[in-house]
């Protein structure tokens, strides 16, 4: 079991924009974590349970990492991580999911920023300090838990790519 570093994810992971230290093991905060890559190598799914919080979302989990490079459509992928995350750990956060867009590190989108979350059920839910975009999905737009299988989109949790601090 890997935890929060998984040596083959690292490529993938620092080649997304949130990566404040390139190269390094660590893919997630500290706190409890689970991280999930596709059995394709394409897309890797961080959700982090910090074990403090500075923002306006205490106690939510927060999607930390998400890169996809292919592969079946984001929000197919993000919606089955939720889920992997719902199964992982049952007793899902008050305030559910939350994850950051910053629009001056992305290409600029037709339809929006964040448009593959706002897909698979995530709604805006303000600015941070820094004017990153805020996305939120509450329990109650999360799909059921379920189990991450080898031959799913995602790998299983347990595998070199999952685990908790």
């Amino acid at each position: 079991m890997s935890y929060s570093s998984a040596r083959d994810a690292l490529p993938l992971a620092d080649r997304h924009y949130s990566r404040k230290t390139p190269g390094s093991h660590k893919l997630t905060p500290p706190g409890r974590c689970l991280v999930l890559m596709a059995a394709w190598d394409l897309a890797i799914w961080a959700t982090s349970w910090p074990a403090y919080s500075n923002n306006r979302w205490p106690g939510a989990w927060i999607n930390s990492l998400f890169r996809r490079e292919g592969g079946p459509p984001a929000s197919v992928l993000i919606r089955q991580a939720v889920a992997a995350t719902r199964w992982y750990w049952p007793e899902v956060p008050a305030l559910g999911m939350v994850t950051f867009v910053d629009p001056a590190k992305i290409r600029p989108r037709r339809a929006g920023w964040g448009k593959c979350y706002l897909k698979a059920g995530f709604q805006e839910d303000g600015r941070t300090q820094c004017g990153s975009l805020a996305l939120r999905m509450p329990p109650d737009r999360m799909p059921p838990p379920m189990a991450p299988a080898v031959s799913a989109l995602f790998l299983e949790a347990g595998s070199a790519y999952a685990g908790a601090l």
